[in-house]
């Protein structure tokens, strides 16, 4: 198996792990990492500018860095602010959720010369015939 099928085998496997906590840890709020959803693909107007800009902000975007941040950020502020630890944990599980179904579908981290040239191959129309 290829390094690639393994990347989005993993991605696929991680999405339904952060429903699961979401479900677990937010009962009443779990359905936001679903609605939530499209929001992070607003970083893609960058590619209105042009294929490196857009690159550059998509990336900038579709990461577990920020998640990782915000997680962080949920688990310092449970106990001072209960509300904002919701609203950090929330927001990252929804963005981890996004950039491990971008994965699993083969939506990778962008390369500056095509929105459709990514770190896991080519994609759409582009994505060579085997």
């Amino acid at each position: 198996m290829n390094p690639e099928r393994v990347q989005r085998i993993e991605s696929a496997l991680l999405g339904v792990l952060v429903i699961v906590i979401a479900v677990v840890i937010y009962p009443e709020w779990w359905w936001v990492t679903l609605a939530a959803f499209l929001l992070f693909d607003l970083s893609a107007l960058g590619y209105l500018r042009s294929p490196s800009v857009g690159a550059a902000l998509y990336n900038s975007v579709h990461n577990y860095a920020w998640p990782a941040v915000l997680g962080a950020v949920a688990l310092l502020m449970s106990a001072s602010s209960p509300e904002l630890s919701t609203i950090c944990g929330l927001a990252a599980l929804a963005g981890a959720f996004h950039v491990a179904v971008d994965r699993a579908l083969g939506y990778g981290l962008k390369r500056p010369d095509a929105f459709t040239h990514t770190h896991l191959g080519w994609i759409g129309r582009d994505r060579p015939r085997t």
